[in-house]
């Protein structure tokens, strides 16, 4: 229903604290009968166990074809409830019932009881309580490998889950509202959402553009208000100079469309008509002098939407934040030091964890690594790649979450990681990622213990990067391998808290490469057999004992037999794919039909001395829905379309033309983007 605050069902919250809560309903209902109707609206609230927690009801009438707008409240005592660190979700029931009390209609979604405030120098508060540390936390785009923006619902929630492993506790959809799926994966989760208006750089004159997007303000108001991961609606459009009246139009529908509290909205400090916004986005006043805020208001309060990126021009592109796994150790500690706490002034991790509370924290740009149109390189500024498999920043990240083990449906507690493969470039030092209080390490069966222990009145960041210098010689690890004591040649990082070790990691330098190992990357999520569903393989080129050799030029091909097949093939890399740092991954896809599924995966060039083939064998579960199907076009599925592609190197002068137009085009467009990156400075 295209009605201010209308459309359905919307859920607020008020006098939120552990001893009770109020919850707020308003309901729409159309009555799309041949007659008038009077009944009564139930609610009813259901711990996970089903267990009823509250209950109410109110009288409602509709006439044909039209429709009524009720209100009515639940009191909770002592309620679980939502936070990143303890997500609880209740289950909300509502049913209509006719005169006669019976249920002629119904809805049940899950919510979440929190409420959000922001105090200016007293920060954010969550649940009527100081939230006690900066939210950190990354964007996001709803981007994939080979698929692009088509992910199904599974990969949407293995994204959610991967951010909360890194202990993220916030993450910006930017530049537009992402899938319910992941918003139902963050509600689960426990990860804040800033909800972003779709629009990056551009502005129409024209009336239109400014009523459509309007309209799509108040559909995403509609769409996700319910959610209780909704941290901000960021109504503004990402980096554009809109006009001043824009702005405070856009903050009042928000206003309009959930008009209760815990809603809010926020605009880049720079933008024109911040002034209406009480939350701003913004570098802290510790960061980079040339772009940090230069004096803060007590009437606002302030958050970084994008913080880590770190360009010579908006043209070029070069960044010490923006590396390809590809390029291996060096290159992915600098980044990582970049965002940790680099040795010049900048927006990052640990900077964040010095401001005060005015400012509550920030989103990493960017979580993943992914395709983008203006630019012909791919942004490898993300912890993970375009697949999720992880950098050594991933790690840095996974070190700063608490060593208390959660209740959450994510990793949690104590951790530790050498981020070194023993190789014979690898470096003297060796770089170690723990939350603990004291780590280990330990060289070799005959070398020596190192040991280090966290300064507990340093301020920053909860666990500062761990480098034990001149630790690493490929010469010791000649020594023992030359003799046939190759296994004495490795490397054991323990976490310790209170005297006890917590955590541990080992590595070994991976030696001849013989085997090709695979296993599944789905975060314990089964493949569904709805015909749509995927779940990324990934092949590693290993040794005898399983080490993966990062360091090799294969290309491996893949095989599916039984109800799975290939996403893609040549054309798109993805069958036969390159090794990248030791791995190649896939994505396979469920047919409509439950069953085992075999993966098999050889090096391109097969030879007696080549690493043997891999194989995989899993299955995918039934759909807990009916699927409705074209059965002409599932047929289809699956088959290869022979494309001819022409060798040619000698092309027609109109070709020749149009390829030089096209670059001309590119070559303006990069410009203008060039320009207006470089106005918006909060990404530096």
């Amino acid at each position: 229903e295209d009605q201010i605050a209308g459309g359905g069902l919307l859920v607020a919250f008020d006098n939120v604290s552990d001893k009770g809560a109020d919850i707020l309903l308003q309901l729409q209902l159309r009555n799309q009968s041949d007659r008038s109707f009077s009944g009564d609206i139930e609610y009813t609230l259901l711990d996970p166990n089903g267990k009823e927690v509250a209950k109410n009801s109110n009288k409602v009438s509709a006439s044909k074809g039209k429709t009524s707008t009720t209100k009515n409240k639940l009191h909770v005592s002592n309620p679980d409830l939502w936070e990143p660190d303890s997500p609880f979700l209740y289950w909300l029931q509502v049913d209509v019932k006719d005169k006669n009390g019976n249920i002629i209609d119904g809805y049940k979604r899950r919510i979440g009881i929190r409420s959000i405030e922001f105090k200016g120098p007293d920060g954010l508060w969550l649940n009527g309580k100081p939230y006690p540390v900066p939210l950190i936390g990354a964007n996001r785009h709803q981007d994939f490998a080979v698929v692009g923006n088509a992910l199904p619902n599974s990969l949407h929630w293995r994204d959610a889950k991967k951010l909360r492993d890194a202990g993220m506790r916030i993450v910006r959809n930017a530049h537009y509202p992402q899938d319910p799926a992941f918003m139902d994966a963050c509600d689960e989760l426990g990860l804040f959402v800033i909800v972003n208006t779709p629009g990056w750089q551009f502005w129409n004159e024209d009336p239109i553009f400014a009523k459509r997007v309007y309209g799509n303000v108040r559909d995403m108001v509609r769409r996700d208000r319910n959610h209780p991961s909704v941290f901000l609606w960021e109504p503004i459009l990402n980096e554009t100079w809109y006009p001043e009246d824009f702005a405070k139009n856009v903050k009042d529908i928000v206003a309009a469309e959930f008009p209760y509290k815990n809603s809010h909205a926020a605009s880049d400090h720079e933008a024109r008509g911040s002034k209406y916004f009480d939350i701003q986005f913004t570098h802290p006043v510790n960061a980079d002098k040339e772009f940090a805020l230069k004096e803060q208001d007590k009437t606002k309060t302030y958050f970084t939407r994008e913080w880590g990126d770190n360009v010579d021009d908006w043209n070029s592109h070069n960044s010490p934040s923006r590396v390809n796994r590809a390029w291996g150790e060096q290159p992915m500690l600098v980044q990582t030091q970049h965002y940790a706490n680099p040795p010049y002034p900048y927006t990052t991790y640990d900077g964040l964890y010095q401001t005060d509370r005015q400012h509550v924290g920030g989103t990493l740009w960017h979580s993943f690594d992914h395709q983008r149109g203006y630019h012909p390189d791919p942004f490898y500024g993300g912890v993970m790649d375009v697949f999720r498999q992880p950098k050594y920043s991933y790690y840095m990240f996974m070190a700063q979450r608490p060593t208390d083990s959660l209740n959450i449906m994510a990793e949690s507690g104590p951790m530790v990681y050498i981020a070194h493969e023993m190789t014979p470039f690898s470096g003297k030092d060796v770089v170690v990622y723990s939350n603990c209080d004291e780590v280990r390490l330990t060289v070799n069966a005959t070398g020596k213990t190192y040991t280090y222990k966290k300064d507990k009145n340093r301020k920053g960041m909860p666990s500062p990067i761990i480098t034990f210098e001149n630790v690493f010689d490929f010469m010791d690890d000649k020594k023992l391998a030359m003799p046939g004591k190759g296994d004495q040649v490795f490397m054991t990082a323990e976490g310790i808290i209170d005297g006890k070790v917590v955590a541990t990691y080992r590595k070994e330098p991976a030696r001849r490469p013989s085997k090709i190992v695979l296993w599944l990357d789905n975060e314990g999520v089964d493949l569904k057999a709805d015909g749509s569903d995927m779940v990324t393989v990934v092949a590693g080129i290993a040794d005898g004992k399983g080490n993966i050799k990062r360091l090799n030029n294969y290309f491996i091909k893949f095989n599916v037999e039984g109800e799975g097949r290939l996403v893609g093939d040549s054309e798109h890399m993805n069958n036969p794919r390159p090794v990248i740092w030791g791995t190649a991954p896939t994505l396979v896809q469920s047919t409509n039909k439950a069953g085992k599924i075999k993966v098999t995966a050889e090096v391109l060039l097969e030879g007696q001395q080549m690493p043997t083939a891999g194989e995989l064998i899993f299955e995918s579960v039934p759909s807990e829905k009916v699927e409705i199907v074209n059965a002409t076009e599932l047929s289809q599925i699956g088959k290869t379309t022979v494309s001819t592609v022409n060798t040619s190197t000698n092309k027609d002068e109109l070709q020749k033309e149009i390829d030089k137009l096209r670059k001309e085009v590119n070559s303006y467009k990069l410009k203008e983007v060039e320009k207006q990156q470089a106005e918006f400075g909060e990404k530096r």
